[in-house]
């Protein structure tokens, strides 16, 4: 069913407009992003992400997706894991293609240079240009709330998937508790975009960002999500109180 509405941070807009809103965006502030993921949650998405790897388990000879991938922080986690674990038992050379809508953001990442097993592509999360089946694993970090339709990119990562391949999502979430949600409401509607602004020179790019992240299904809700797309065993696990939660689940 073609979508009527979209959301780009609190607004609503036509869904035809807001894949190129958000690139904007991305193209703002590519050459910072990095730096301010360390300045918004004072490092503590590095612990995220190596709990979201190590979930994950990358194997040698395996082809991961590492979609929205922007610079590639996850894809040289992944390269890393698949590749000691190859050291240890042999095997193939495991394979992560990082797929990001947003060109700037690939370009950030390559300029940082990367091992071997890591490539790069240009490409939608609604409409990979891959055929059916072909990954062992998928990974979204941070992305999925970005896309136009979240529904139809649950559809495609199934599609994408060999059957019983791993699902793996990490996004901001709902805090578990309404004192912790008052803290992190203060802390990102007044902080981050002061920052954005500081760092950036970017405070509407970084407004957005965490509007997205109010306009987020919860927790239960994206995991129906996740189940109603074709996957079994979904679970999730929150990380610091509900501020983001790791998704999973297999490709039934």
């Amino acid at each position: 069913m073609t979508e009527t509405r979209a959301t780009f941070g609190f607004k609503d807009v036509d869904p035809k407009e807001k894949a190129g809103l958000v690139r904007g965006v991305f193209d703002s502030v590519a050459s910072r992003y990095d730096l301010m993921n360390d300045l918004m949650s004072a490092g503590v998405h590095r612990l995220w992400k190596d709990a979201v790897a190590a979930r994950l388990n990358p194997q040698p000879g395996e082809v991961i997706l590492d979609v929205a991938g922007g610079t590639g922080d996850m894809a040289h986690r992944y390269a890393k894991m698949a590749r000691a674990a190859q050291e240890r038992r042999g095997g193939e050379d495991a394979t992560v293609h990082v797929l990001d809508y947003n060109a700037e953001m690939i370009a950030a990442g390559i300029a940082r240079g990367y091992p071997p097993e890591i490539c790069w592509g240009v490409a939608d999360a609604q409409r990979l240009p891959l055929p059916d089946a072909v990954a062992d694993a998928y990974s979204i970090t941070f992305g999925i709330r970005n896309v136009t339709d979240v529904q139809a990119a649950l559809v495609e990562a199934r599609r994408v998937l060999k059957p019983g391949g791993r699902f793996i999502c990490l996004e901001f979430s709902r805090p578990t508790s309404s004192a912790i949600r008052a803290a992190y409401d203060a802390w990102s509607f007044k902080a981050i975009p002061q920052i954005g602004q500081w760092v950036a020179k970017d405070r509407d790019s970084y407004q957005y960002l965490v509007e997205s992240i109010r306009q987020f299904p919860d927790q239960q809700t994206f995991a129906g999500m996740i189940r109603k797309a074709g996957f079994s065993n979904v679970g999730f696990s929150n990380f610091s109180a509900g501020i983001a939660a790791m998704h999973t689940g297999r490709a039934l």
